[in-house]
């Protein structure tokens, strides 16, 4: 009864870990178009979202080291501030590409971020890459050239630049994670989203905002800080590759989400570009999540016997 209880249990928090990174996927997915439909420009928008995502974050990390019994160390270090500073350089470049390209270009750009983390991680620490993961990123790489390449001659190169910039700071962001295990990474989030309000406070001027900009400010702060939780909650109860494979429906859900609200339908290059990545990144994932799978019953079979 204890085996089929603990079962009963395991299937239950699988389930509310699929459901929250999904979740995530979807609030996440919303980004672009709050982006592009704030009238305000980038940095006035990460600086409120900065602001409202840093409480809310905040204080979700305070009620989790509350409930840890204030195990969960604050103390974020060299490394943590570098955290920070990296994370909100990228956030400033994600949010601006949205401003000068398509929704679905930066998300699919974006959605190669975990191959440019493999193949950056094997420059800088000479991290093994696996071969399914060169091939993902061949492909990947050949879609994204697709895509940029349609954007010469148009306003939309810059943006495609913008979002690949951002892409590559995202990777590093990931290999510090990596590497600095020790260190707060949420709370370093709360840390780099306020840095980024008080970047914006002197550089541009926030309370410059309509009603309706700053209805739709303090939204997309929330939706950072709902999305960010959700991901940190979900991903405690479910393998990484799971977790993976669910993270990558952010990049159809943006471009849905794009032509629900927008009415945005990107150019033929774009989609045929965008296919090939989703095709690479999907395929990838999922075979993570195959081989993941297969192997958990062998597990489970051998820890009976033991």
């Amino acid at each position: 009864m204890s085996d089929i209880a603990a079962t009963r249990d395991s299937t239950t928090e699988r389930t509310l870990g699929i459901l929250l990174v999904s979740s995530s996927a979807a609030v996440f997915g919303l980004t672009g178009v709050l982006t592009k439909s704030i009238h305000a420009d980038p940095l006035t928008i990460t600086c409120w979202r900065g602001l409202v995502g840093s409480i809310l974050i905040s204080l979700y990390v305070l009620w989790r080291r509350h409930r840890s019994g204030g195990r969960e160390t604050l103390r974020l270090g060299w490394r943590g501030w570098l955290l920070a500073v990296e994370g909100a350089l990228a956030s400033i470049a994600f949010i601006s590409a949205f401003k000068f390209t398509f929704v679905a270009n930066v998300a699919i750009i974006y959605a190669t971020a975990p191959f440019v983390t493999a193949l950056l991680a094997w420059i800088l620490t000479r991290e093994r890459c696996r071969l399914q993961t060169m091939v993902a990123a061949a492909v990947s790489l050949c879609g994204v050239a697709i895509m940029v390449w349609s954007g010469f001659g148009t306003g939309n190169l810059f943006g495609d630049g913008l979002a690949l910039l951002m892409t590559i700071g995202s990777a590093l962001y990931m290999i510090m994670v990596r590497t600095f295990r020790d260190t707060p990474v949420v709370w370093a989030g709360a840390v780099s989203a306020f840095l980024l309000f008080v970047l914006g406070w002197f550089v541009t001027d926030p309370l410059a905002v309509s009603p309706r900009d700053a209805v739709l400010l303090v939204t997309f702060g929330a939706s950072f800080a709902l999305s960010s939780i959700l991901w940190t909650e979900g991903a405690r109860l479910i393998p990484a590759a799971e977790s993976g494979l669910l993270g990558s429906a952010e990049v159809p859900f943006a471009i849905v989400f794009a032509f629900l609200f927008l009415g945005e339908i990107a150019p033929a290059a774009s989609m045929i570009g965008g296919a090939i990545v989703l095709c690479a990144v999907f395929a990838h994932a999922g075979r993570d999540w195959l081989m993941a799978r297969s192997q958990r019953p062998v597990a489970t079979h051998t820890s009976n016997i033991s």
